[in-house]
């Protein structure tokens, strides 16, 4: 297509696997927001349009933007997305309403993982299909994330083990999930002067929703009104405090890997009330 085209002409090259965001005014007038990086950045560029791809197909779900086209051109990689026109004073409990309908759409067959691997930030995320989440978590996320952050001090066999005791009695429904979802990652747009709540630069896979909700209280930026929103559209069950600091102890682990510094001890104080449950 000519967007295609003017994205693989205009997109950024070089040999990173990063990527970069530029903002494409096509001849005919209409905006696009493009990511692009080097060749090798297609896999990472490629899982986040077939991750807002799978996210765009909840019936009634929460805006994303709309994925238009991906691919490579001779020395870069992109991803093109509808531009999106951000603006303030949404309302966060239909933010949050309309998260949990995105979480009401449930993988095709029962389980959980994904259809590829993706990157959550840079770095890379499993998401081989397993059948029990407690297995999936202990697996795909939790031993993966130790040996990227190495167990700097930490029993990563007692935390193992002690996870999967905690989990295995846990069956959730494997929503859709965003899998990234930072205050950064959520906002609120004008279309045609209504103001929408949408979610974007997700690291998608089929798991347990209750995991999209904890990583809103690690960074701040979701008030109370989201959380009112979200249960009363649909209430998260018992046990979820206990499971909220499980699954954040991946995204802390995950900032020690990216930035180092003192996401350590952050993450040795998660484990040790983990281990205290």
């Amino acid at each position: 297509s000519e967007i295609a085209l003017e994205a693989g002409r205009s997109g950024a090259g070089g040999g990173g696997g990063a990527s970069v965001g530029s903002v494409l005014d096509t001849a005919s007038g209409t905006r696009y927001f493009v990511k692009s990086g080097g060749l090798n950045a297609f896999n990472m560029l490629n899982a986040e349009f077939q991750g807002i791809t799978d996210m765009d197909a909840a019936p009634d779900g929460i805006r994303v933007p709309t994925p238009i086209a991906v691919g490579t051109g001779e020395s870069n990689a992109f991803a093109v997305f509808e531009y999106l026109d951000f603006c303030g004073g949404g309302d966060g409990r239909e933010m949050g309403a309309r998260l949990a309908q995105m979480h009401r759409h449930t993988s095709p067959d029962g389980r959980y993982g994904w259809r590829m691997d993706n990157t959550i930030g840079a770095t890379p995320q499993p998401n081989g299909w397993m059948d029990n989440w407690a297995e999936f978590w202990v697996e795909r996320r939790l031993k993966h994330m130790l040996k990227l952050a190495g167990t700097a001090g930490m029993d990563s066999e007692a935390l193992i083990a002690k996870t999967y005791d905690l989990l295995k009695d846990h069956k959730p429904e494997p929503s859709i999930l965003h899998g990234d979802l930072w205050g950064g990652n959520a906002g609120y747009v004008n279309v045609d002067g209504t103001v929408e709540p949408v979610i974007f630069d997700p690291a998608t896979y089929y798991g347990d929703r209750e995991s999209d909700i904890a990583m809103t209280y690690l960074f701040g930026g979701f008030g109370s009104d989201f959380y009112v929103g979200y249960e009363e559209a649909w209430e998260l069950p018992e046990g979820h405090e206990q499971r909220k600091v499980i699954y954040n102890l991946y995204h802390i682990l995950n900032h020690y890997v990216l930035f180092g510094g003192g996401y350590i001890q952050q993450a040795k104080g998660m484990a040790r009330q983990i281990m205290n449950f």
